[in-house]
């Protein structure tokens, strides 16, 4: 990934410190920290890293039922939640 843009964010004292800290235990810059939590929080992925997950969950090899029997598994029918 090529980092060419530049943002500067103002932490408080202790904010910095605790954020400092928790890099160093991890063995990263505050700046990898940072962008670490971006993509985790707000999924900012390429289409490539995507493209990875859909794989990925393909290769579990899941058991799927029919459309029609997974709606019935997980939607109630309007009688069974009436009394």
């Amino acid at each position: 990934m090529e980092l060419s843009k530049k943002t500067t964010i103002l932490f408080s004292p202790e904010t910095h410190r605790r954020l400092s800290e928790l890099a160093s235990r991890r063995g990263m810059s505050l700046g990898g920290l940072v962008r670490e939590a971006c993509l985790q929080v707000y999924g900012i992925v390429d289409s490539e890293a995507r493209v990875t997950a859909v794989d990925a969950l393909f290769a579990l090899e899941l058991p799927i039922d029919s459309v029609e029997q997974m709606k019935r598994e997980s939607v109630p029918d309007a009688a069974s939640l009436m009394r």
